[in-house]
């Protein structure tokens, strides 16, 4: 960096240097030409040259000299300056730090005020926000109240119109239903009076049936009539007998006997006897004694009872049965079945029966079991006996289907002749027809006229 002197001093030695030339210049120019123009132009460049070389020797040495002045002023003007800048450098940053500092606690200051200020009014904001709120909340409560008030008043009014209507459809359908029942009631009552009529005429029916059963002979005419249904439901009349003597040489009939399919010796069918017993006495006083619980009297009841059904076996045994016109066993029954039960109710007594008598009870049910048991090994035996003759029938019907075969070879033959002969005129007929196929067909009407009329005739049979 140079100082003002010497830029000065350096612009004044150019501008003498470049006045000095321009005067010699001008000079030069005025002068007029001669013949020794050409030797005076190069003294005037010598001295030219001259004059630039001394000025510019004065003007090196002048640059040199103040250049370097100028150096060591810069030197000493930069050193000056650096430790003016440092100095204001450090001025400035304590400053700035200063101003800084007092700006952060202006904003410090600024900031609490703004955080007090922002409180209370958030505080205001608040308390206003509670009572805006409060005061709605009392609002819609006293809507809501009034609103519930009207709902209620509304609900009492519907609750009382449906109360009231329910009421009435509540008594009218009450007495209507009322109404009704008591009809069916009346209807039952009346219906109840009906059956109390005809459980009084059963009543009395049943009296006389009692009446009748305490005979001896109705008990068995009731029994035999029971029996004798069974076996119509079952057998056909040619398969059972009723009043049978069992023993040739009594008069001692059974109830009732059914022929079996097998004959004795003597050509006379084998009978199974089957009586019925109604020991009624014996079975109502066993009745009578479990109604009353009295066990002393019902256990004599039935004792009375066993010894009763005990009596009716051998009596059957001695009577009806008699091998081999009869059966080696034979068939006691009771007619009814609370009867039956009571009589399997006495222990060891069927198989004593059984056993000592060869006899079998039976009850209505039981009966119907036995009955159809014999009825399907009744039909058995009977397939049996006529498997032989089917077999002779089937033997008998392949010799005739033997001989059949023969006649139908036989027919076989003759309708194969039959149908070669047929053969036989079908292809002469073909050739006919082809040895005619070049003549022209006449119509019916003058056929039949060429024709002998026999030929028609003959035509006509064969059609």
């Amino acid at each position: 960096m140079t100082s003002p002197g010497a830029d000065a001093l350096l612009w004044a030695a150019l501008a003498g240097a470049v006045l000095s030339v321009v005067l010699l210049l001008v000079l030069l120019l005025r002068r007029p030409r001669r013949p020794g123009d050409v030797a005076s132009r190069g003294e005037v460049q010598q001295m030219m040259g001259q004059v630039v070389g001394q000025h510019g020797e004065r003007l090196e040495r002048g640059l040199r000299h103040e250049i370097g002045e100028n150096a060591r002023g810069s030197r000493q003007e930069l050193t000056q300056s650096l430790a003016g800048f440092q100095d204001a450098v450090m001025r400035q940053g304590a400053e700035a730090t200063r101003t800084q500092n007092a700006q952060i606690d202006a904003f410090a200051q600024q900031l609490a005020h703004l955080r007090g200020t922002l409180a209370e009014t958030l505080t205001q904001q608040l308390t206003s926000l509670s009572d805006t709120n409060a005061r709605r909340i009392a609002e819609v409560r006293a809507t809501l109240e009034q609103q519930l008030a009207q709902l209620q008043a509304s609900n009492t009014a519907k609750l009382d119109e449906m109360r009231q209507t329910v009421d009435e459809k509540l008594h009218a359908t009450l007495e209507q239903r009322l109404g009704e029942s008591f009809k069916q009631v009346a209807e039952r009552l009346e219906q109840v009076h009906k059956g109390l009529g005809e459980m009084q005429t059963l009543a009395q029916g049943v009296g006389d049936l009692k009446h009748l059963l305490t005979n001896v002979k109705t008990r068995g005419m009731f029994g035999e009539a029971q029996l004798a249904a069974l076996l119509e439901q079952v057998f056909a009349p040619e398969q059972y007998g009723a009043q049978v003597v069992t023993r040739p040489g009594t008069r001692n009939a059974v109830d009732f006997a059914i022929r079996l399919p097998g004959r004795a010796d003597d050509g006379q069918p084998v009978w199974l006897p089957i009586d019925a017993k109604f020991p009624n006495e014996d079975y109502e006083r066993l009745l009578d004694a479990q109604k009353r619980a009295d066990a002393v009297a019902a256990e004599a009841a039935a004792k009375a009872l066993e010894a009763r059904i005990r009596l009716e076996a051998r009596g059957i045994a001695d009577k009806y049965v008699e091998p081999p016109h009869t059966t080696d066993f034979a068939i006691l029954f009771l007619p009814t079945e609370g009867l039956y039960a009571e009589v399997l109710r006495r222990p060891g007594l069927m198989e004593a029966l059984q056993r000592e008598h060869r006899i079998t009870l039976a009850g209505p049910t039981t009966l119907l079991a036995m009955l159809n048991s014999l009825q399907m090994g009744f039909r058995t035996l009977a397939l049996e006996k006529r498997s032989s003759e089917v077999w002779q029938v089937l033997g008998a019907v392949k010799t005739e289907f033997g001989k059949f075969g023969d006649v139908l070879a036989k027919v076989k033959t003759q309708t194969q002749t039959v149908l070669n002969t047929l053969d036989q005129a079908q292809t002469r007929t073909n050739v006919m027809n082809r040895a005619l196929r070049q003549v022209e067909a006449l119509p019916d009407g003058a056929a039949q006229s060429l024709l002998p009329r026999g030929a028609d005739e003959g035509e006509g049979a064969a059609r």
